[in-house]
């Protein structure tokens, strides 16, 4: 329970921070463009709290924590008063709407790079991708890569961590052509370029899996059975099991991996285990019943509640990057420009059918990964923030009616033949934007509950 109410939070704490942002960046440059706002709304539905300011503007808070708006004063939403006309978005120029529309999402752009700036001043730390195994018969062994190698660029751009690795071969989903891998060996410092042919690569898949599909498998330290974490009431803590105790025997078993103790764990629900644990130079006999638990197909397996000790990695293996606040700064526009233009790619190779429209998502998945990404820490979750912000503006950016995007096409349009799109053609244009983008919407939704 207690669960769930911070992932809640976590959530709507997101989504308040992202629609502040996007809808003041609207609220600000209109009023710098002469256009009076009536409103300034963080969320929908009734105002739970509201106040107003000496322009009258009133700002709310209300009750569905799923978006916000800015309402501006127009003629095409009701009556103006004669001597407030001037203030009108509609009767704003054609550039001047453009600046108001585009200010939203330019607002998250700016958020990204903020947030971006704030983890890589943090430092950014990482596990270089030092290849284990190679499949036969991949792409990898075609390729010629060999265990022991590490990757160190694909497609000329530098990979000095495991996520620069998979960010950088998931840009290549659904793609045709060359794909080019450039590794070295341990002590050396030469660079051996490999190159491999790829045809609609990973296209239409649900769950793409970049290395899989590439027949690579990167080097983890073999995890010991070595206590970690205890889950408050599970069964490890009740059988008496504490943080860095170390299972040598279980059911009668040698146990020389946490794979091995997970294996007998998970097959023996609501049956007593006799355990043989080192703890400090002594071995202790203890015993251990793990608990039930029902997976999604149905099936019960054993719950012991334990987390394994992180494993030790090689000195030689860790990377870690320090910048200066100029460098951070010029390291954060580089990657949300990188993040944008991935983000666009992403939807076209959507619509062509080149991704499969799986990997859409909707509400319940932000949750979830808010959620589990603020687990993992501040700096974790400001880099899903930085994430969903440069989705949130890139989305809004395009040309659909009812978007911003669709707004900077009317005023663009109308400054180019110069008139304004007439009202009918907006009105039908917009009810085809809203039906498209609640399709999508539901879409998504329909993708989050199949991932349940």
């Amino acid at each position: 329970m207690l669960g769930l109410l911070q992932t809640i939070f976590i959530t709507v704490l997101t989504l308040g921070i992202l629609v502040s942002i996007h809808e003041f960046g609207h609220f600000w440059v209109a009023r710098r463009c002469g256009v009076k706002v009536l409103r300034f709304s963080v969320g929908f539905g009734k105002p739970l709290l509201s106040w107003r300011d000496k322009l009258g503007t009133e700002y709310a808070v209300a009750g569905i924590p799923l978006g916000g708006y800015v309402k501006m004063l127009d003629e095409r939403e009701g009556e103006v008063p004669e001597d407030q006309r001037h203030m009108a978005f509609n009767r704003a120029t054609p550039m001047k709407r453009i600046a108001i529309a585009a200010a939203g999402p330019l607002a998250n752009f700016v958020l990204a790079i903020f947030v971006y700036w704030l983890v890589f001043l943090n430092g950014v730390s990482g596990v270089a991708p030092v290849i284990d195994r190679v499949a036969p018969g991949s792409l990898a062994e075609q390729a010629g890569l060999i265990e022991g190698q590490e990757i160190v660029a694909v497609d000329g751009v530098e990979t000095p961590t495991w996520e620069t690795l998979q960010m950088q071969l998931l840009e290549r989903i659904g793609e045709s052509g060359e794909l080019s891998i450039s590794v070295k060996t341990a002590g050396s410092s030469l660079r051996y370029e490999n190159r491999v042919q790829i045809n609609k690569w990973m296209q239409g898949l649900e769950e793409p899996r970049p290395l899989d599909e590439l027949g690579v498998t990167l080097f983890v330290p073999e995890l010991v059975p070595e206590i970690g974490e205890l889950v408050a009431g599970g069964a490890a803590q009740q059988a008496g099991l504490q943080e860095g105790d170390i299972i040598v025997e279980s059911d009668g078993k040698a146990v020389s991996t946490w794979q091995d103790w997970v294996q007998i764990v998970r097959a023996s629900p609501d049956k007593a285990l006799s355990l043989r644990v080192k703890r400090e130079n002594r071995l202790l006999d203890l015993v251990m019943t793990p608990q039930r638990k029902l997976e999604d197909n149905g099936m019960a397996v054993g719950f012991a509640g334990v987390g394994v000790k992180p494993p030790q990695w090689p000195e030689s293996m860790l990377r870690e990057v320090d910048y200066g606040p100029v460098a951070a700064l010029v390291a954060a526009g580089e990657k949300t420009w990188r993040m944008s233009v991935f983000t666009l790619e992403s939807i076209k190779k959507m619509i062509t059918g080149l991704l499969s429209p799986k990997n859409l998502s909707g509400p319940i998945t932000i949750a979830k990964v808010a959620g589990s990404s603020a687990q993992y820490g501040f700096f974790s979750w400001l880099s899903f923030l930085g994430l969903l912000s440069i989705s949130l503006a890139v989305l809004n950016l395009l040309p659909i009616p009812i978007l911003d995007g669709g707004h900077i096409v009317y005023a663009a349009i109308e400054g180019i033949i110069g008139r304004p799109v007439t009202e009918q053609v907006q009105a039908w244009a917009n009810q085809l934007g809203l039906a498209l983008v609640v399709c999508v919407m539901f879409f998504a939704l329909y993708n989050d509950v199949l991932r349940l």
